[in-house]
């Protein structure tokens, strides 16, 4: 099926809903390749033309740092990052409006526009300091996934082996100081105990931005059934994101099998590219469209998407699920390689027998409500400080 081929009812509601994708690496792009967004491009998953054709009417622009980049440099390349979104948003004002609060996305979409958030792809980006963060606040940063592949100094990371059982007692400063200036705390590539520490410290409902479910597919950033229940018990929301290794066992064990293959061909990559990890990325999914070509990866269909929603609305309800693509910083399925295949979705939901409420709820209002739980929340800590 292709996005142009869904049903009046699934376009009827896709395209009256208000959808918000919680995780686009696409800020890495504007910066290293001074990518225009105003023009619909072959490469890449997300430009304007894409998202207005996919009816994605909110997204979450993640400012990701490498874990090899530490100290005051991860502080720079976040901002350098930020700056190259803002400035694109400047370019295109009459399609992109930088957003910070529910209300704001909302006003986007009733003018017409797209609402752009942002969000920190790594909590190392602040160099242990709570004043960069609250700067990053200032400047408009509503996330922070608080770690990325490597443990910070306050956080353990589900890819790294644990340095602090956790979260240290500076992380749970982070985590509240989050809370206190209303921005969500995302659990995504954190490892176990550090997840059960932030939602033990946090007041306010936590988000995972582009997270699957471990019991369809066992990979470390993935939560289990229990992480979703407990995420979802205070408030929480699970954006499904829409990465091959995450969505499909079958082809993480083979990409794992390949692993040697691989990193031969990420070590090409970066002698090519340098630190243009958007560059870096084409040439690694490229080497991933040829060993699926080649019989050596499994093709994943994007209908594994709604195999991962099912599940952890089956564990959690509706109220407590939402979408995280990681366009333009992983492999896509096939069927949904960019923006433009959002509506895809809304058919797929359908399908399996989701009312229309609750597909709403699934595409972007889950997320809005998050947003609302935590700015009421900050204001409330704010007001008890004084």
């Amino acid at each position: 099926m292709r996005a142009d081929e869904i049903s009046s009812r699934a376009r009827t509601i896709h395209f009256s809903s208000l959808v918000l994708d919680t995780h686009a690496d696409t800020p890495q792009r504007l910066f290293f390749d001074r990518f225009d967004l105003g023009k619909r491009d072959p490469e890449g998953c997300v430009d304007i033309p894409r998202l207005r054709e996919g009816g994605v009417g909110a997204i979450f622009f993640a400012l990701w740092v490498p874990v090899e980049v530490t100290g005051f440099a991860a502080t720079r390349r976040a901002w350098d990052l930020l700056d190259a979104t803002i400035k694109q948003i400047e370019i295109h004002g009459g399609d992109l409006a930088l957003c910070t609060l529910s209300e704001e996305v909302r006003a986007a979409r009733a003018s017409g526009k797209i609402a752009v958030l942002l969000g920190i792809e790594g909590g190392h980006a602040i160099n242990n300091d709570l004043a960069v963060l609250r700067e990053f606040h200032a400047r408009g940063v509503r996330y922070m996934t608080l770690t990325h592949n490597a443990a910070t100094d306050w956080a353990d990371s589900s890819n790294d082996a644990p340095r602090h059982n956790g979260l240290t007692d500076f992380g749970r400063e982070v985590i509240r100081e989050m809370n206190r200036l209303g921005m969500l705390v995302d659990v995504s590539h954190v490892s176990d105990a550090t997840f059960y520490d932030a939602l033990e410290t946090s007041r306010a409902p936590v988000i995972a931005s582009h997270s699957c479910c471990r019991a369809l597919c066992d990979a470390p950033r993935n939560l289990d059934d229990a992480m979703i229940q407990a995420l979802t018990a205070r408030g929480g929301v699970i954006h499904i994101t829409f990465h091959d290794s995450f969505l499909s066992q079958e082809y993480a064990n083979a990409n794992r099998a390949l692993a040697s293959e691989i990193a031969s061909h990420e070590e090409g990559a970066a002698k090519k590219f340098g630190e243009n990890e958007a560059r870096n990325l084409m040439e690694l999914q490229r080497v991933s469209n040829e060993a699926i070509r080649a019989g050596k990866l499994p093709q994943v269909s994007w209908e594994k998407i709604v195999d991962h929603i099912d599940r952890a609305v089956g564990l959690a309800g509706a109220e407590h699920v939402g979408v995280g693509s990681d366009f333009d910083g992983a492999f896509m399925p096939a069927g949904m390689e960019d923006a433009s295949k959002f509506p895809l979705l809304t058919e797929g939901l359908l399908d399996r027998g989701y009312g229309e409420t609750d597909i709403r709820k699934i595409l972007g209002e889950n997320t809005l409500r998050v947003m609302e739980d935590a700015a009421r929340i900050g204001k409330q800590l704010q007001a008890e400080k004084s």
